[in-house]
């Protein structure tokens, strides 16, 4: 009985109806590695994604998500961190926040003081 208690879990698996839903450290380090990539595309466009560090993570999801099942760019040579292709991460989440910016860029309103 001691030895069940001492045991770790792998992961957090939640089921909800017919869906089983798991997450475990690999899913957590591809979600802290998407949440970086973001951050860096939001950075080097110079756009602010809304929803901050989760717009981020959604930019960088779908960036990878383009770049490796879209959008397959071969004969380059890519740097993988934990199974995800960082350079083509980068490449798909700078495209995302830079059309954002092109689409969201006329609706934002400059506020000037009057004197």
């Amino acid at each position: 009985m001691l030895a069940h208690m001492l045991v770790l879990a792998d992961g957090v698996t939640i089921q909800i109806g017919g869906n089983a839903w798991s997450f475990n450290l690999s899913f957590l380090l591809y979600l802290f590695i998407a949440a970086i990539v973001g951050l860096i595309a939001e950075y080097i466009v110079g756009w602010r994604l809304p929803l901050g560090i989760i717009g981020a993570i959604i930019a960088a999801l779908i960036g990878i998500w383009l770049m490796t099942h879209l959008i397959v760019i071969t004969g380059v040579g890519d740097i993988f961190v934990f199974g995800v292709p960082i350079v083509r991460a980068l490449v798909g989440a700078i495209v995302l926040v830079a059309l954002w910016h092109l689409l969201t860029y006329g609706l934002v309103r400059h506020r000037y003081r009057r004197a």
